[in-house]
């Protein structure tokens, strides 16, 4: 989602490291905002909103290095498509399908539905492998000011059991949309899509939803498009989690996460009371406590046994400066419990 101007400061004790060997780089906390993650040998890769989009990876989910940027410069369609861009993308989405990885971003600026998403693909995600290289594939999806009541912005790729990919997006506006996406390609199925309504806040001031994550749980598995280990086999459910309410505010945000769940990818998707998310329902299972200030925009991966919810929030202890979180979920009652994070806020 929005970029906080709060970030760039911590992101430039991590950027003067991109492309180091890891091993060389003194390990800091983490700067992150709209956090994704994937999982790929030993290595967990996280991917954030900023210039350019930084790559760090962990062995631990703990202690995250530097290790790229995905471009240098940004590629020049995105400020012919969104004048107003400044080069930094947002909400990265990271997937790997079909032996190559699939990172979703997107292009805008504050305030303005005149956003697009963009895709870059890689068959590696190992800066050492003589293959690693980025390739811009352009312009997956955009919206335009007075044409659509929609927000290009936010993207998750999921798929179900069948094989049909799905790339949710949405940000205020009228919610949380979804488009058919060819797996071969990584792009719209059909030009111009089919959209799909999964999730609105009808009747709260400026309908303060967006950043969705679909996440398919199976029995004691779990899967979505954010990890190698996709959960395959009929039954299960998809869950739907989105953020409520306004991030970028430092220790004055007030986001949350909501989910609600289905048994079709498609939806429709209702929180634990029943209540349709197409109509505001969501039932909130994280928002801000002590130090911890807006905690929002997360994903789900799923590892081995455990499934871990990341996300970012505004560190009271350090200005409000948007930083990682990582929570291992517990199930309960066939609905999500994040638990505490590995890291807390320091100390005062």
């Amino acid at each position: 989602m929005r970029f906080v101007p709060a970030l760039y400061a911590a992101l430039a004790l991590v950027s003067a490291a991109a492309f180091a060997d890891p091993s060389d780089v003194p390990v800091v906390a983490t700067p992150a905002h709209d956090p994704s993650i994937i999982k790929s040998g030993p290595w967990y890769y996280l991917f954030i909103t900023s210039p350019g989009i930084l790559v760090e990876r962990s062995r631990d989910l703990v202690n995250w290095t530097v290790v790229g940027q995905v471009f240098r410069p940004a590629p020049d369609w995105t400020y012919k498509e969104v004048p107003r861009f400044d080069g930094t993308m947002w909400a990265p989405d990271i997937s790997f399908v079909n032996g190559r990885f699939l990172l979703y971003y997107a292009v805008s600026s504050f305030g303005s539905n005149q956003s697009c998403i963009g895709l870059a693909t890689n068959t590696t995600l190992d800066p050492k492998d003589p293959a690693y290289q980025w390739k811009d594939e352009g312009k997956v999806i955009g919206s335009l000011p007075g044409k659509d009541n929609w927000n290009a912005i936010d993207p998750n790729l999921a798929w179900d059991d069948q094989g049909r990919y799905y790339l949710s997006f949405g940000s205020f506006w009228d919610g949380i949309k979804m488009a058919a996406i060819d797996p071969s390609t990584g792009k719209l199925l059909r030009d111009p899509p089919t959209l799909i309504s999964l999730a609105r806040r009808p009747g709260v001031r400026n309908d303060p939803i967006e950043a969705s994550f679909i996440f398919r749980r199976v029995g004691d598995a779990g899967g979505n498009g954010s990890g190698d280990e996709h959960s395959g086999g009929p039954g299960g459910m998809y869950f739907l989690f989105v953020s409520y309410d306004y991030c970028c505010r430092g220790i004055n945000s007030d986001y949350k996460i909501a989910v609600g769940r289905s048994s079709s990818i498609t939806g429709p998707y209702v929180d634990k009371d029943g209540k349709p998310m197409t109509d505001g329902g969501g039932s909130v299972i994280l928002q801000g406590y002590g130090d911890v200030h807006g905690p929002g925009h997360n994903a789900v991966l799923h590892d081995g046994q455990t499934d871990w919810l990341v996300h970012h929030m505004y560190d009271g202890t350090r200005g409000g400066t948007a930083l990682l979180q990582v929570r291992p979920i517990t199930w309960k009652d066939g609905w999500p419990e994040p638990g505490p994070p590995l890291q807390e806020p320091l100390s005062h």
